[in-house]
């Protein structure tokens, strides 16, 4: 139940971070930071890894994404 808990916030915080891509639309990964992170702790606590490992590639995106943007662009 906690894996798929994860694995919903990853889905909320991808559909977030997606549109984030698009110039001057960064700050929303900063939105989507809090969910993420929330995915991996919940995912963590889960006896399966999947909703963690893909909380951790929706970090590594956002994260990459902050990067090249400076952090809020």
């Amino acid at each position: 139940m906690l894996n798929l808990l994860s694995f919903l916030f990853g889905i909320v915080s991808l559909v977030i971070v997606i549109p984030a891509t698009i110039p001057l639309l960064g700050w929303a990964n900063w939105l989507a930071l809090p969910l993420i992170v929330i995915g991996i702790i919940v995912g963590q606590l889960s006896s399966s890894n999947l909703g963690r490992n893909f909380n951790i590639i929706v970090l590594l995106i956002a994260a990459l994404r902050l990067t090249l943007g400076g952090g809020i662009i």
